[in-house]
């Protein structure tokens, strides 16, 4: 990253961190020093995510739950705080689509992605922020999205979810600024993964004629992101949406 950030000492949980754009985010907070718990739904792949992460020199922690059940979120919370005594660093990612034209939408889906997505990064805050504010420290860093910004066909649930993710954050960036909690939003827009992979070609040079950079993001290009907002070098900055879009939106 150029800039040398030392996350020793500091404990961090991210959602959806087995795979994608949460995977590298774990990944490179514990780079930095800091011990990383990793939730979903998968046991083998979080297991496998939480050794890769102890290969590196810290503490890596598997927690397998479903973001969108209360019980398995506080089971969760419960082991974490048994296992690292605190938390430092938030990072809810996790995330589902369930794509379709409004008109044809069924009501199950536009649940369970709000359900997931929305609230689901509810779920961990309320609890993250209860012992931040006794600490007097913290980060939460919330993954929404460009679609949550601008929007996109087909997508109105996904949407929804994402702009009500900004919302909340900033809301919430209000409520627990004065304990020195910081609170933001980063908003991915095409980034190389294996999802926009299976879109085949034709729709990549779609996307890429609409990036000023031309060139899709990296999953490292969100993930360095995050390890500044989780450092001590953005503890003025709070409550801000930053898009990592390649120009996209401007």
């Amino acid at each position: 990253m150029g800039v040398s950030i030392d996350l020793s000492g500091k404990r961090a949980l991210v959602t959806g961190g087995n795979r994608g754009i949460g995977r590298t985010i774990a990944e490179r907070l514990a780079e930095a020093g800091a011990d990383v718990a990793v939730f979903a739904r998968s046991e083998e792949s979080v297991a496998e995510a939480a050794r890769a992460l102890s290969e590196r020199g810290v503490r890596g922690l598997a927690l397998t739950g479903d973001v969108g059940s209360d019980a398995d979120v506080e089971r969760a919370w419960d082991t974490l705080m048994e296992e690292f005594g605190q938390l430092d660093i938030l990072v809810n990612n996790a995330g589902i689509t369930r794509d379709g034209l409004l008109l044809r939408m069924k009501p199950e889906d536009w649940h369970a992605v709000l359900d997931v997505n929305l609230t689901g990064a509810f779920r961990w805050s309320r609890l993250a922020a209860r012992q931040m504010l006794r600490q007097k420290s913290g980060t939460i860093i919330n993954i929404s999205s460009i679609v949550g910004v601008i929007g996109n066909p087909g997508q109105t649930n996904y949407a929804a979810s994402k702009a009500g993710l900004i919302g909340f954050s900033k809301s919430l960036a209000v409520e627990v600024a004065a304990r020195g909690i910081t609170v933001n939003v980063i908003a991915p827009g095409f980034i190389e993964t294996e999802m926009t992979h299976a879109l085949g070609e034709g729709a990549q040079a779609e996307f890429l004629s609409r990036i000023p950079l031309g060139k899709l993001g990296t999953t490292g290009d969100v993930a360095d992101l995050a390890v500044f907002l989780a450092s001590p070098m953005s503890d003025y900055i709070t409550g801000q949406v930053i898009c990592v879009d390649g120009g996209l939106t401007r």
